[in-house]
C-alpha cells in the first residue's frame, strides 16, 4: 500500500476524466455537469484525495474564501442572510468563515479587520456599516472586495446591499399614527442601527403630533427579558402609552408578555410592533405585527456582488436597497 497522498491526476485518472475537470469540481461544482461531477467524487472518496487548499489558492492567487463579520453570533437575527450567503457562496465552490465583530464601534473592529486582511479572502461582508476610519482606510488599501449589508449610505467602502433604518422608523411612526395612535413610544437596543431608528421613529412621531414619544434604551443584543423590563418602566413613567414599536422581535415578545402580566389588552388596549419577522412571531398569541427583513436576498446578492468583483467580472449596480415589509398580524 503507497503512503502517499492521493494526487489530483490519481482523482482524474480513476474518474476517467482531465486534471482540469477535477479542479472545476472541486472549485467550481456548480459549473460541472451531475454526471461528471458524481464521478469525480466518488473518485475522490474512494481515494481520499484532500485538496491541498494552500497550494491551489498559491495557483489561483485566490484562496476562495469569503469572511463575513456579524456583530453577535447568538441568536436568530442574521441567520436568514448567513445560510443564504453560505449556499450561495457554495454553489460556486466559495467557502464562508464567519467571525463575530460585536456591537461597539471600538477598535477592536480595526483590528478584527486588519487580522482578516492579512488572509487574503476573496471577500468580506459586514452586517452594518464600516465605522472606523481606520479600518475603512485598511479595506480600501487592501483591494479585497467588501460588502457592508443591513445598513445604507451612499458612500460605501465598496458596495452594499441593505436597506434604511430610518425609513423604517419613519413607516412604523406612520403606522401607529394612522391606527390612531398619539402616545406612543419605542424599546430599542443601543446600537448604530437601532439608534437611527429610534431616532427616526421619534422625529417623525413627533412631527406627527405625538404626545412626547418616549424612548427605551437597552443593551444590543436584545433579549425577551429587556423587552419586558423596557415595557414596564415606560408605562411606570406613562400609564397612557398604546402604541409601542420594538427593535426586534424578541423585544417585542417580552413586551407582549409583559403587558398580558399587567392586565393590558393587546391590541385594544396596547398595540405592539416588533422588527425581524422571525420565525415565532406569527405564532405569538396575539401574533406580532412586524418589519419583514429579506436576509434571504441579502445573502445571495451579496455572495454575487462579492464572487464577481473577485473574479474580475463587471458589477453594474454596487449599491442595492432591497428595502422592508410591514407584515400587519393582530398585535396592532
Amino acid at each position: 500500500m503507497s503512503k502517499k497522498p492521493a494526487t489530483v491526476q490519481d482523482v482524474a485518472q480513476l474518474a476517467g476524466v482531465s486534471a482540469m475537470t477535477v479542479s472545476r469540481v472541486l472549485n467550481a461544482p456548480g459549473k460541472v455537469a451531475p454526471e461528471t461531477l458524481e464521478r469525480v467524487r466518488h473518485a475522490v472518496d474512494a481515494l481520499g484525495y484532500v485538496p491541498n487548499a494552500m497550494a491551489s489558492g498559491l495557483r489561483m492567487a485566490r484562496a476562495r474564501m469569503v469572511a463575513a463579520l456579524l456583530p453577535t453570533l447568538v441568536g436568530p437575527v442574521f441567520q436568514e442572510l448567513v445560510e443564504s450567503l453560505a449556499e450561495s457562496l457554495k454553489r460556486s465552490g466559495y467557502q464562508l468563515m464567519i467571525g463575530q465583530a460585536g456591537y461597539d464601534a471600538t477598535r477592536e473592529e480595526e483590528e478584527l479587520i486588519r487580522a482578516l486582511i492579512q488572509r487574503r479572502p476573496d471577500g468580506i461582508v459586514l452586517v452594518g456599516k464600516v465605522s472606523s476610519a481606520g479600518a475603512r482606510s485598511a479595506l480600501l488599501a487592501s483591494r479585497i472586495p467588501v460588502v457592508e449589508t443591513w445598513d445604507f449610505t451612499d458612500d460605501p467602502v465598496d458596495m452594499l446591499v441593505g436597506f434604511s433604518h430610518v425609513a423604517i422608523g419613519e413607516s412604523v411612526a406612520d403606522f401607529l399614527h394612522a391606527r390612531g395612535h398619539r402616545h406612543v413610544a419605542i424599546i430599542t437596543g443601543d446600537d448604530a442601527r437601532a439608534r437611527a431608528r429610534a431616532e427616526a421613529f421619534i422625529r417623525r412621531s413627533n412631527a406627527l403630533g405625538a404626545l412626547s414619544a418616549r424612548c427605551f434604551y437597552t443593551r444590543a443584543p436584545s433579549t425577551l427579558g429587556a423587552g419586558r423590563k423596557g415595557l414596564a418602566a415606560l408605562l411606570q413613567d406613562a400609564a397612557d402609552i398604546s402604541g409601542v414599536f420594538c427593535s426586534s422581535d424578541s423585544l417585542a415578545l417580552g413586551a407582549l408578555i409583559e403587558a398580558q402580566h399587567q392586565g393590558l389588552q393587546v391590541p385594544k388596549q396596547l398595540a405592539i410592533v416588533g422588527m425581524g419577522d422571525q420565525s415565532f412571531a406569527q405564532d405569538a398569541q396575539p401574533a406580532l405585527t412586524t418589519v419583514r427583513l429579506d436576509g434571504t436576498r441579502i445573502g445571495e446578492i451579496a455572495a454575487e456582488l462579492t464572487m464577481a468583483r473577485a473574479e474580475g467580472r463587471p458589477v453594474d449596480s454596487p449599491i442595492v436597497d432591497v428595502g422592508f415589509h410591514l407584515v400587519v398580524r393582530d398585535s396592532t
